[in-house]
């Protein structure tokens, strides 16, 4: 350890980082179990075991949330995990340097937007004042709410992810692209084997492993649909469909009478989900694949 002294330094900031970000708030998981009282404190207010736990399973309000955490996660899975996949591979086939790079950069870009300022981008494309339907009036035709439609709210927020990340979350596929032996392409090639076949039987191969453990962490993250999004896209016409854990968590907390306990009950309620879902995730892949996380 001495010996790679530097290297443990700068492993720290890291180290530090979980430490008292991850570690550390754990102590306030006791809330769960306790009846909050600010004049108390913590450690001195009294217990009440499971009781916050039976008030948020009696909640249907609680319940509708963990629907739509579910649908909109899957959603997210099954639509937005794929598309920075197919679009590492589509980048990687660009001959031309320049264009990949600026294709590459254009794609990349959205990432560094706040979801702030893309609610605003929504709302000026959406509204019923937005660039869509000023178009649609143009034509003769009647505006629509697109934005308060419940059937299609959630297809407009797997749509505006898709478009913000979907660049930054290809880098890591083609980073593992990058791996891969550009003998294999030259044989291939030589064999003559087409585009088609590079891909199936040598990218595809090269980057199955990433992408199995990519898919098992973001199994691990299914009750989490994206707090920052939703909370700056949705509004209450759309609660049916769209108010998740995180956003109720936030509702029950800072928009109502709060009650810490409670809150902190549905946030242990999601963390141990995503634990149980990331280990079964994690024990499936390697019982059928042979990879996984550890």
């Amino acid at each position: 350890m001495w010996d790679a002294r530097y290297m443990y330094l700068l492993v720290l900031p890291g180290f530090a980082f979980f430490i008292l970000f991850r570690y550390v708030p754990m102590y306030g998981i006791q809330l769960a179990f306790k009846d909050f009282r600010s004049n108390l404190g913590i450690t001195s207010s009294p217990w009440v075991g499971m009781q916050n736990f039976e008030s948020l399973f009696i909640n249907n309000e609680f319940w509708f949330a963990v629907r739509n955490t579910i649908i909109i996660s899957y959603m997210q899975i099954v639509f937005f995990f794929p598309f920075p996949i197919v679009l590492a591979i589509l980048l990687n086939e660009l001959r031309l340097r320049k264009f990949k790079r600026v294709t590459q950069t254009i794609f990349t870009f959205p990432h560094f937007l706040s979801w702030v300022l893309v609610a605003g981008i929504v709302m000026n494309i959406l509204s019923m004042n937005g660039a869509i339907n000023n178009l649609i009036y143009s034509l003769g035709g009647v505006k629509y709410q697109f934005l308060t439609d419940k059937a299609l709210f959630r297809y407009i927020l797997i749509f505006f992810l898709t478009w913000k990340q979907s660049g930054w979350s290809c880098i890591l596929y083609l980073a593992a692209i990058t791996a891969i032996d550009p003998a294999l392409y030259e044989a291939a090639t030589i064999d003559g084997a087409n585009r088609w076949h590079r891909i199936r039987y040598i990218t595809w191969p090269g980057i199955s492993t990433i992408v199995v453990v990519t898919f098992i962490l973001r199994i691990g993250y299914s009750m989490d649909a994206g707090f920052d999004q939703i909370i700056n896209m949705y509004n209450p016409t759309v609660y049916e469909v769209a108010d998740i854990i995180d956003t109720y968590i936030y509702r029950i907390t800072f928009q109502r009478p709060s009650n810490f306990g409670l809150s902190t009950a549905v946030g242990l309620f999601k963390g141990v989900t995503n634990c149980i879902l990331l280990l079964s995730a994690n024990f499936i892949a390697k019982k059928f694949n042979g990879t996984g996380i550890v």
